[in-house]
């Protein structure tokens, strides 16, 4: 058996003492594929995979990720530890005024003395690897365009890019394509599908389209009411299922 990309141990988090937004969450992320985290707004799909990072403190439970408790890392060695873990982000979080390639080279930040990062001298092969991943992505050309002129598909795609260019071990994606219109959106999915499997990275990715997690999910996690009430596939996701996760009835047809 091959030992799990991440392990989440028993994980609360509650931003007002008394009322948990996730409640005992217990899951192994596997090494490779995509998981899915589906369910209705509000019950913390976007906190779990902020808690991963650290982007939100979680309020107890375990974080294992490369034989470490993430939850437990003072800020030196978190720094450190993300380097491995990309994020894509629903509002692409992009700095608006620099480049494409500007903004890819960030990913490799936390790799490079600050002082170069600030004169641009990062080495010959992340440059190499940046246009390279610019050509994966359908951006060859757009090296020197500033972000704050590409449309909300091209600045996912940056950002996607970005984060490959981190060479981490874990994908995170926030609802990345909740900004997007339907047939983007499953342009992105496909991107984030084909960089996943050719690069060998685990995805866990947070959506609010049902339809795009059983087209490309290998795993789907369903939350309500923050803690975890479906963990399958998309075959098990039948009308029944997503009553529990979601509740009622009208919105199913």
């Amino acid at each position: 058996m091959t030992a799990p990309a991440l392990s989440i141990r028993n994980l609360d988090k509650a931003y007002t003492r008394g009322k948990p937004v996730l409640r005992g969450i217990t899951l192994d992320i596997a090494a490779t594929g995509i998981t899915a985290l589906i369910g209705p707004s509000g019950t913390g799909k976007s906190t779990l995979i902020r808690c991963i990072n650290r982007l939100v403190e979680p309020t107890a439970g375990e974080i294992l990720f490369q034989e470490q408790d993430l939850a437990k890392l003072d800020r030196r060695a978190l720094r450190h530890a993300r380097r491995q873990i990309g994020m894509v982000f629903q509002e692409y979080n992009l700095v608006e005024r620099l480049t494409v390639m500007e903004n890819l080279l960030c990913g490799r930040l936390g790799y490079i003395a600050p002082w170069k990062a600030w004169l641009r001298r990062y080495p010959p092969a992340d440059i190499e690897r940046a246009f390279e991943l610019l050509d994966i992505v359908g951006l060859a050309g757009f090296a020197n365009q500033r972000a704050d002129s590409l449309s909300g598909g091209q600045r996912q795609r940056v950002g996607i890019a970005r984060a490959i260019m981190q060479q981490p071990k874990l994908l995170l994606a926030d609802e990345p394509t909740s900004s997007l219109d339907p047939k983007t959106s499953v342009e992105i999915m496909e991107l984030i599908g084909k960089v996943c499997r050719d690069s060998g990275i685990p995805a866990m990715i947070n959506m609010h389209d049902v339809e795009l997690a059983k087209r490309f999910a290998d795993r789907i996690i369903g939350l309500s009411g923050g803690a975890v009430v479906y963990d399958g596939n998309a075959a098990g996701l039948g009308d029944a299922m997503l009553k529990t996760i979601y509740g009622g009835e009208g919105w199913l047809h």
